[in-house]
Parts: structure tokens; sequence; C-alpha cells
């Protein structure tokens, strides 16, 4: 079929109205299964696939009803050498297939098998991007609003069927400068001279790895963040929640190195959370540069601090 030619009487033409049989069907070309039609190297590609197609999805919730959320999916699988490609359509109309579940990461190794035995393929691995909102309460006014984190729910399953599910998790926050405190009090009380410290908006990039038979909601690793760094930035404010917010750098002020080191010890003593990477960024106001920081739990073969795209972490 390839590359013949249109018979004479063929017309451009759409019939609406033709509907396909199962016969005809098996008369369809399928490029994938032709022999000896490999491009380049016959080599195995680590990952092939399908990404950023989209879809709303419910996501469950910490003890409350799921949550609709636009969502936006990865999946690849691994390819052997000898084989031209995959069926991508397979990635797709298989995670349709659990789009009216709650979505959860308990739900990926069941996605991830699903995606093996539809494709042959003995690695797989799926990402679920999303927005998730968590109701904030203003400091002391009793405002509250919506904060929104950037998340992703993460499967990865290799060729001995191990199936590890991972949590992205953003966490953004204030970072006042302890040098800069310093200096300011300095001038304060040695020259009478009124100086403001500096601060600026800062990004934590989480990565866990939830260990086998836990569950970790996102409102959970949130408040693991919170606790660690305090200074979480607000979306509603009066004058009063502004003061308190002001109160709160002088209290907990940190450089970055501070802020990596300060969400190890809450991340590590979780039994909930096997392993973790933890990539920190403050966005500074005094430099026309950036201050960052990696750091990981150190569990042997596990996850380590070679985390680099610090572009992604401006916010």
């Amino acid at each position: 079929m390839r590359g013949s030619a249109l018979p004479c009487a063929a017309r451009r033409s759409y019939d609406p109205k033709f509907r396909v049989t199962p016969a005809y069907r098996d008369t369809l070309p399928d490029m994938m299964g032709e022999a000896g039609t490999i491009q380049g190297a016959d080599v195995p590609i680590q990952q092939v696939g399908v990404s950023n197609f989209r879809l709303p999805l419910r996501f469950a919730t910490k003890g409350g009803e799921p949550r609709e959320l636009g969502a936006s999916i990865t999946g690849t699988v691994s390819l052997g050498a000898g084989v031209k490609g995959i069926n991508m359509s397979r990635i797709v109309r298989t995670f349709y297939g659990f789009a009216d579940q709650v979505f959860s990461p308990e739900l990926l190794p069941r996605i991830l098998a699903a995606y093996r035995k539809e494709l042959g393929s003995p690695e797989a691995r799926l990402q679920v991007r999303f927005d998730y909102p968590i109701r904030q309460t203003a400091l002391r006014s009793g405002l509250a609003g919506w904060q929104y984190y950037q998340c992703a729910y993460e499967g990865r399953l290799d060729a001995a069927g191990r199936a590890r599910r991972l949590v992205h998790f953003d966490f953004v926050y204030s970072s006042a400068c302890p040098c800069s405190d310093e200096l300011s009090e300095h001038a304060r009380h040695g020259r009478g001279v009124y100086s403001i410290p500096h601060s600026q908006r800062s990004k934590a990039r989480v990565l866990v790895e939830v260990a086998e038979g836990r569950k970790l909601a996102l409102e959970d690793l949130q408040k693991l963040c919170l606790a660690a760094l305090s200074t979480e930035t607000q979306v509603m404010v009066k004058r009063e929640d502004e003061q308190a917010f002001a109160e709160l750098n002088g209290a907990y002020s940190k450089f970055v190195e501070d802020a990596a080191r300060l969400l190890h010890g809450q991340l590590a003593a979780d039994k909930r959370i096997a392993d973790f990477q933890v990539a920190c960024a403050h966005l500074e106001s005094l430099h026309s540069h950036d201050a960052v920081a990696v750091i990981a739990k150190g569990v042997s073969g596990g996850f380590r601090g070679d985390y680099f795209d610090f572009g992604a972490l401006i916010c």
C-alpha cells in the first residue's frame, strides 16, 4: 500500500455516511507492523509515548469529596530493538479507561500495568499534572482564599514489575535574608539609620516517593512544607495580615541553605515518605541572579541532588 498511486477514479471528497466494518478495518495498512522499516540505529528506546493530552479528572481530597480539576497527562513506554514503534493512540485510550476513577497515587500502578499489557512493553511511565487548590486562612484578619499548588502524580513501572509512586509539589514562600537583617539592625543601632532587610518570593520544588503501603495526601505534604518554612505567600490580606507577614519574615529569616535543610528535617521524619529530593530557589531582590540549593534524603540508590533545571523555579 505504501507509495502506491491513488486509483484514477479517486475523488477528493469526504463521505459522512461511510461506516467502517471489521473486514474493512482489517485492510487498513499498519506501518508499525511492517518489517525492515526502522530508520536509523536499530536500538531500544527508553521512552516513547504521548505528552500533554488533557482532560478533567476527579482528584481525592483529604477527608472530603473528590475535586474535579483539569489535568495534563504524559504516558510513555519502553520500546525494544527490532520494533518499529508503538500504537500511540493506545496510550490515550488506556488512560481513558480509568478517567472516571478518583485519582490518587494509589491508582498509578494499575494504569501502568494496563499500559504494559496493552502495548507489550516491559517498562512504563505516567505523569498527571494539575493545579491543586487548598483553602488558606489569613494570618490575623480571618479572611480566606484559595492557594493553588502546582502538582503532579508520577508512576514508574520497571521491567521487574516494581511500581514507584511519586508526588511532585511546588511550595511558594518568602525568604528574608538573615545577613540583610543583621546589617539593617547594625545601621539602626549604630548610626540611627532606618533600613529594610531584603526578602524575595521563593520556591521549593519537592519530589517525594510514597512508601509502599502508605498514603500521602497533598494537604499533608503542604503542611510539612509549611511547618518547615513558615513563611508561605498569602492569598487574602488586610493591613493586620501584612504586618503579621512582616513579623513572620523577621522571625523566620533564612538562607537558601537553611530552607533546604529545614525541608529535609520535616520530610525525613515522615514514615510515609520513602525518599525525596528538594530544589529551592530564592529569586534575589539584592542580586540579578538567584540563590539555589538541592538536597536529597540520601537513600542508597535513591534520588540524588542532581536537579539542574533552576529556570523552572521562577515563580
